[in-house]
């Protein structure tokens, strides 16, 4: 049966969408094959033949020739395969065309409808395509809709056909910074997941991964690879730290990220809406790592306990408020930056446990 109409549809989405010929073509026959076992109760196997060069489509029912008929819709006996097909063997198959009529019946009422729907398919995969190879790195995302009862806000992340609506959580917003609609933020992509009605983007700007591609994208020593970042710690909207490290003696990793007068930092911090940063200097040496990791307090002694990951510090007495922080956040950063439970004395609780 001539199919010209459904195969220029199919040559115009390849050419404007850029959806295979092929993808589109196995997606019909799937339908067409349903179709008609759907109308044909018993039929077992359908044939779809693809000619593209007359652009022609022609269906068969598949019978196997045996001697006694139990499945007409499968079967047929070696009798009327005879008189039909002439020579034919037992155990044999036989490819039976549809009516033409009835052919371009189904084709007519399944084409279009699986055109359309192939579509979408083909439209939803190349855009979890396009965003699946963006996991964990930071887009640019527009508000478009703020959500009064659970403060969740829906953002349109990418352009044109590959664009999509990505829904930013209450619980992955920054608790400092309010979102209007039409303002242009920066997010970082944790997941991205198929689902049923298209890809599904999770974005975030409380992931401690939208610090670190924020500084890649300020410090060309991190781009470069010459400063490393090795961990960070962020209580979003309120302080984060960051451990960082150089494989050239010559470049300082803490100056490389501050920037000619905190110009780099400061746009990050600018970014993050206020948000207090603390770079430190990484160190193989644990207790060396601990001391920076409590900055801005000074440290007087570091013990690290031969069992577990946990050590005791020793800081000056009027800087013990200091080194734990407010609500104890600055050790509890410290911790997490670290990977080791801290436990911070003021000297003179060592002068004392020295005397006794």
């Amino acid at each position: 049966m001539k199919c010209d109409e459904i195969f220029a549809a199919l040559e115009l989405l390849e050419k404007e969408r850029g959806i295979s010929q092929a993808f589109m073509m196995d997606k019909i026959i799937q339908a067409l094959t349903a179709a008609y076992k759907k109308d044909h109760e018993g039929v077992e196997n359908v044939l779809v033949d693809v000619n593209e060069a007359k652009k022609d489509l022609k269906m068969y029912v598949q019978k196997e020739i045996v001697e006694e008929v139990e499945r007409p819709g499968a079967q047929m006996s070696l009798e009327e395969a005879k008189a039909k097909f002439g020579r034919v063997d037992l155990g044999g198959t036989v490819n039976i065309p549809v009516d033409t009529i009835e052919f371009g019946r189904i084709a007519a009422g399944n084409g279009k409808q699986v055109i359309i729907q192939g579509l979408r398919e083909a439209e939803r995969g190349m855009v979890y395509d396009e965003f699946n190879s963006k996991q964990h790195e930071i887009l640019t995302g527009e508000v478009t809709r703020i959500d009064p009862r659970t403060g969740g806000v829906s953002l349109r992340i990418g352009t044109g056909a590959e664009s999509t609506e990505a829904l930013l959580a209450a619980g992955e917003q920054i608790k400092t910074e309010e979102l209007v609609e039409g303002q242009h933020v920066k997010v970082y992509v944790v997941e991205v997941r198929r689902s049923t009605r298209g890809p599904q983007v999770l974005i975030s700007r409380t992931h401690p991964g939208l610090v670190k591609r924020l500084f890649e994208l300020e410090v060309p020593e991190i781009y470069d690879g010459i400063v490393e970042v090795k961990s960070i710690a962020r209580e979003a909207g309120s302080r984060t730290k960051l451990a960082v490290w150089s494989s050239d003696e010559a470049v300082d990793p803490i100056g490389a990220c501050v920037g000619p007068a905190g110009q780099r930092v400061g746009n990050i911090v600018s970014e993050l809406r206020g948000e207090k940063i603390d770079i430190v200097k990484y160190s193989d040496d644990p207790a060396q790592f601990v001391a920076a990791a409590l900055a801005p307090a000074d440290v007087v002694d570091v013990w690290i306990s031969e069992e577990g990951r946990s050590c005791r510090v020793i800081v000056p007495d009027d800087q013990l408020s200091l080194a734990i922080g407010k609500e104890g956040q600055n050790a509890r950063l410290a911790a997490r930056l670290t990977g080791y439970k801290i436990d911070i004395k003021p000297q003179s609780y060592r002068e004392q446990e020295e005397a006794e």
